[in-house]
């Protein structure tokens, strides 16, 4: 709608997305949410023509922007479905489509997967591929529809020396990393300045230190057969032609950035793929008279579900061990990659931002799986590859981030990290061998504590001097609330005894109860002289201590004047209780 109010103008040309499936019927293209292609060619797969292009269907259906936006996604079905198709190859009877497709069949596929991680995988993705095919048989329909039990998680928590060395190594690594580079940007920007004297060594090196920020290269001769050799002058003054003197004065390497992402990941406990998407923190000076830095991150993560995707959090860098110093260390050593990459594409925005080891003429234009490029000789994120070699090269055994995510979630901070409360038990906690060892004295020390409190509090009825009309009368007090006492039992109501309503906040006890209490306590007495001492520990001690503990608080005149007062009904509901006859 126009400011004036006026609706727009339709586009006169429909809107028509790009065809999933080509050719023959038997490619699908996915297209992910930046317009990147992946090409899935089901004419590959080892089965007839007709349950290929019904396999490719079904692939095609959910290769749109409301199913799978990224091409993880879609190749997370793809790899088990090529499994499912080379176990059918393997049958003697073929299956010639999916309407043929018996429940046996499938049952020995599952059978034979293995009980791991990938082989429910395998068996999920298939499964919730082929449900989508309306000429299923019931019969094979009801076998896919059984549900497949999750394999026990075999990947735990760092034990506590082994993370502490991780960290220790990442913060000396990228601690150093800062260092080295914050220190050559005070020299560039003294350059900048015109602080340094034209043509002294000093100016020289600024001079390639701004080549350097601009270009992301030292400043080399470009002849071809001296192609990427660094100028004589300037080799002198950086010190050398290796990349520790040139490139690496001003921008990461891959090891150091991964050491920012385990930082990363021991701060706030994200996973590698919420670091990996990190966009530039937006900054802004706190409101009070310090003018501290608040840092506005926003999180991205896709496996929350669509409508749940991100979530921003405010971290303020108010000192060395505040939770946005690391932010702002962040920002110094990536600002020149950041800088360099902007410039060559204004629409990046991610935070960390490397520089690869390759010289610009040998950065090839797609990597290994088909994946885009970089852009110029920069590089984002962390792989997986880079995070299991950068663990080898310091001497762990693998990753740290999945490990790593777990030992901080479930160990140091208790608390959900971008999970609900229920994932982060299920997932996390209950499935971790130290969270389990060392919930053992946390439960024992507090089922210790509630028996502690149970013996200290000796008495806990409610004194009062008069009757309530809405309370119900028991042996030995007044029950306040009967549905909801402290001692439910398994039909509704209280359970416990008419001792134990000494021992509950729902008695309550007024004078007309003093004369029965006081025969009670007196009964008690002569039983411990008639009773062998255990028997009478095991079943009378605990009431006797409660009515010593009510005999404290009445006063020793008004005990004696209720022992004076004890009718023959009190005698007789005393004797009652003793004998047994009131128990349920």
């Amino acid at each position: 709608m126009s400011r004036r109010g006026r609706m727009a103008a339709l586009p006169t040309t429909p809107v028509r997305r790009p065809p999933v499936v080509v050719g023959d019927g038997l490619v699908v293209e996915h297209r992910d949410r930046t317009g990147a292609v992946a090409v899935y060619d089901f004419r590959t797969l080892p089965v007839s023509d007709a349950l290929r292009r019904s396999l490719a269907s079904l692939f095609a259906a959910r290769c749109v922007p409301s199913r799978w936006t990224s091409h993880h996604s879609s190749r997370y079905f793809w790899l088990p479905l090529r499994t499912f198709t080379a176990y059918l190859a393997t049958l003697e009877v073929p299956v010639a489509d999916l309407d043929q497709l018996t429940a046996g069949v499938w049952k020995q596929w599952r059978l034979s997967r293995p009980n791991t991680p990938l082989g429910y995988r395998q068996i999920t993705t298939v499964r919730g591929l082929l449900l989508d095919d309306a000429r299923l048989s019931a019969a094979a329909r009801e076998a896919l529809a059984r549900r497949a039990l999750k394999p026990a998680a075999k990947e735990v928590s760092f034990q506590e020396a082994e993370f502490d060395a991780i960290v220790a190594t990442a913060r000396r690594m990228f601690r150093a990393a800062h260092l080295r580079i914050t220190g050559n940007a005070r020299h560039l920007t003294q350059w900048r300045a015109g602080a340094l004297e034209r043509g002294s060594e000093a100016w020289l090196l600024g001079e390639a230190l701004d080549c350097l920020a601009r270009t992301g290269e030292a400043p080399h001769d470009t002849r071809v057969r001296e192609r990427g050799r660094v100028l004589a002058r300037y080799a002198r003054v950086l010190g050398g032609e290796k990349p520790e003197h040139t490139w690496q004065r001003l921008f990461l390497t891959r090891m150091e950035t991964v050491a920012l992402g385990v930082l990363l990941l021991a701060e706030h406990g994200w996973n590698l793929s919420v670091i990996n998407r990190l966009k530039v923190p937006q900054a802004a000076p706190d409101a009070g008279s310090q003018g501290l830095r608040i840092y506005r991150v926003e999180l991205e993560k896709h496996k929350r579900g669509a409508g749940r995707y991100f979530e921003t959090r405010n971290l303020t860098d108010d000192g060395a061990a505040s939770p946005g110093r690391l932010i702002t260390q962040a920002l110094e050593a990536t600002v020149f990659a950041r800088a360099a990459v902007y410039a060559l594409s204004p629409c990046t925005d991610r935070l960390l931002i490397r520089r690869s080891g390759k010289a610009p003429w040998e950065v090839r234009p797609q990597d290994e799986r088909g994946r885009r490029s970089a852009i110029g000789v920069f590089g984002s994120g962390i792989s997986g590859c880079t995070a299991h070699r950068w663990a080898t090269q310091q001497g762990f055994a693998a990753s740290p981030f999945r490990r790593g995510r777990r030992t901080v979630n479930t160990l140091h901070r208790r608390a959900p990290g971008q999970n609900s409360q229920t994932t982060h038990d299920r997932v996390y906690a209950l499935t971790d061998p130290q969270v389990r060892q060392a919930a053992i004295p946390v439960i024992a020390e507090a089922a210790e504590a509630v028996v502690a409190k149970a013996h200290a509090t000796v008495f806990a009825a409610e004194l009062r001097e008069e009757a309530d009309l809405a309370d119900q009368p028991t042996a030995t007090a007044d029950c306040h609330d009967y549905a909801d006492g402290p001692y439910p039992g398994p039909g509704g109501g209280c359970s416990a005894s008419f001792l134990m309503c000494l021992a509950c906040p729902n008695a309550r006890i007024h004078p007309a109860h003093h004369s029965r209490l006081a025969h009670l306590h007196h009964a008690l007495d002569n039983l411990r002289t008639a009773l062998e001492p255990g028997q009478w520990h095991r079943q009378w001690e605990e009431g006797h201590a409660r009515l010593e503990h009510l005999k404290g608080q009445l006063g020793a005149a008004v005990w004696t004047r209720a022992l004076a007062e004890v009718s023959d009904t009190d005698r007789e509901l005393i004797a009652l209780l003793l004998n047994g006859d009131l128990d349920l």
